[in-house]
């Protein structure tokens, strides 16, 4: 354990977006019921949020005595601990599970969540009361008198980072009830391990969720919720990484909308409940059968593959379309991916994020140019001539650090790009001052954000920006919206931001879409896989106050062969533009395709499937 700042910079990027409040109330009145001082990172930043911010303080913290008489007994010997597990048949049953986690423990990420911390001088000064809970079974209810004193601390959230399973009286002790996260998505996995099934199962996401604690197990009032991708990854902790960490802001951002907009507005805002689908009415402990037959069988076909391991990359490339209707972004349409043709980059370079502009009666492709040899992009730029063939391609924009997804428009009478810059934690406009080949730094739009793929849209006198956020690198699950009377002008949140938490279609994958008077916003699904496949969202409201959106169709990467993604979409006149990867030999990424290779300018002979 240490005793330090809990949250580095780089995990507290969404919290700061939540630490002013406009409210003219009176500062927000927290507890905290915890089992003692030490804590995991991530509730320790949360508390942190709460110190930090204008609008709330932590006014009382409940520690669980029971636990820590517990954790003072005296330690069994090693020899006695042994035996009872041996003999103890609930311990029994549990080996095969703690020396899973065991190993877990060895192979924890640097900036581990879960981590243990002091955070006894976050504690300090703060009133506390000792609580020893009656127990029955897991639960734990609160006896009258202690009841008592917390209701008098006249709270307005009690946050629970301890005790078991809450009931009775103390769901009602705070003003506004009893907070608690929920590893997992109460849709599918009630119960635990948090995020451990999920992987077992396969599932495409797990989520994080913020709920105000009813008496029925994981059936509270959901306040907010993100889901994430599941890992790659027979280790529990990765899976637990990015939703641990992509839930830290929940607290401080429901905390402030209390404080400036009232109880009545979180509860309009909560997450609607929906039918439990899970394969299991509560998910326990995996006993040591279930565990060996889950593991076994993936670290034999993980050793049986090791010898024939080949260093693979995931490689982009475009596909163009001329002459088309245009069906995909449109609802009534019957959508075909016929007549793309895939085109790939030279020796050494993949290209992706692929947007079209018109100017001066010729069309101009953009996209990201990404060099294996430096592993980073630059924006890249060729001319698509009218009968679809792709002029010779320069590099336009090169700031010597990472740049993709080229989000080009015109406004008063010049061009300006938003390129994706996330690492430097800055959104950066960009003017031609020599269109397309040269850009200049105008003006950054915002700083402190991990932001990708920001959009911009200007609707009826106003200018709406759309960036996806995270975290950290690889949770960009946060769609935020804001606004502002000029392009450079001064950001404002809006309202009902973030409009959209679920990495199956957050993410941005074009810009935005106008015709007939409709508002068409791609997005990309992120699940199984980075970029896996294309939607389209009709924005069915957008303004000051109100969002709203309908996804009408989705595009998959099962129109070519052996893609595995396909995550942009842009069209400008006649031309359509898509991109496209598969998984290719690290060899013939850096050499190219030879003469052989079917992956050629020509169409490809899978086009048209869907």
């Amino acid at each position: 354990m240490h005793d330090h700042r809990i949250a580095s910079p780089a995990g507290r990027l969404l919290s700061s977006l939540h630490l002013h409040s406009d409210g003219s109330g009176p500062r927000l009145r927290v507890g905290v019921l915890v089992d003692g001082p030490v804590l995991p990172r991530h509730f320790a930043a949360v508390l942190e949020d709460i110190r930090a911010s204008d609008f709330a303080e932590l006014a009382l913290v409940v520690f669980n005595v029971d636990e820590r008489q517990r954790e003072a007994r005296p330690r069994q010997s090693r020899v006695r601990a042994l035996w009872n597990r041996l003999t103890d048949r609930g311990l029994r049953g549990r080996i095969g599970y703690d020396l899973y986690e065991r190993l877990d423990a060895r192979r924890r990420p640097e900036e581990d969540p879960e981590e243990l911390v002091d955070c006894s001088s976050l504690l300090a000064c703060i009133e506390r009361i000792d609580v020893n809970p009656i127990r029955k079974g897991f639960v734990h209810r609160f006896p009258e008198e202690s009841l008592g004193r917390i209701r008098a601390a006249n709270l307005d959230v009690l946050l629970r980072f301890g005790f078991n399973i809450v009931r009775g009286g103390i769901l009602d002790a705070a003003r506004y009830g009893v907070w608690s996260y929920h590893h997992g998505d109460n849709d599918r996995f009630r119960g635990g391990p948090p995020a451990f099934w999920e992987v077992v199962e396969g599932a495409e996401t797990s989520g994080v969720l913020l709920q105000r604690l009813s008496d029925e197990l994981d059936g509270g009032f959901v306040l907010c919720k993100s889901t994430f991708a599941t890992a790659d990854s027979l280790l529990v902790s990765a899976n637990r990484e990015l939703p641990y960490w992509g839930g830290v802001h929940f607290v401080i951002r429901k905390l402030r909308e209390l404080h400036e907009q009232g109880w009545d507005t979180l509860r309009a805002r909560a997450v609607p409940p929906a039918p439990y689908i899970g394969k299991r009415k509560i998910y326990r402990r995996p006993t040591n059968a279930q565990l060996a037959g889950w593991l076994a069988p993936r670290l034999a076909l993980k050793a049986a593959r090791r010898p024939f391991r080949k260093q693979t990359f995931v490689h982009w490339r475009v596909a163009l379309r001329t002459g088309a209707s245009g069906t995909l972004d449109r609802p009534e349409a019957s959508p075909t991916m016929d007549g793309f043709r895939l085109l790939e980059p030279p020796p050494g370079h993949y290209w992706a994020d692929p947007a079209l502009v018109e100017h001066a009666g010729r069309t101009w492709l953009f996209f990201e140019d990404w060099i294996y040899a430096e592993s980073r992009g630059v924006i890249g730029v060729a001319e698509v001539h009218e009968d679809g063939q792709l002029g010779p391609h320069e590099t336009c924009l090169d700031t010597g650090r990472h740049l993709s997804y080229p989000h080009v428009f015109q406004h008063g009478g010049e061009f300006f790009m938003v390129p994706e810059s996330g690492a430097d934690h800055e959104i950066v406009l960009y003017r031609a001052t020599d269109f397309p080949r040269r850009w200049q730094r105008e003006h950054v739009l915002q700083r402190g954000l991990f932001a990708v793929d920001t959009t911009t849209l200007e609707h009826e006198g106003r200018w709406w920006f759309l960036p996806t956020v995270a975290e950290r690198p690889g949770g960009e699950v946060e769609l935020l919206l804001f606004s502002s009377d000029a392009l450079t002008g001064d950001w404002k949140a809006h309202p009902a931001s973030p409009i959209c938490s679920d990495v199956l279609r957050s993410r941005g994958a074009g810009a935005i879409l106008t015709e007939g008077g409709r508002l068409v916003r791609p997005s990309q699904s992120c699940a199984p896989v980075y970029g896996h496949s294309l939607l389209f969202n009709e924005i069915t409201t957008l303004n000051p106050r109100e969002y709203a959106e309908r996804t009408y169709r989705t595009i998959r990467p099962t129109w070519a062969e052996r893609l595995i993604g396909t995550h942009t979409y842009n069209r400008a006149g006649r031309h359509e533009v898509v991109d496209a990867c598969d998984v290719i030999d690290a060899r013939a990424a850096l050499a190219g395709p030879s003469s052989e290779d079917p992956r050629s300018t020509a169409p490809h002979p899978g086009a048209g499937r869907r």
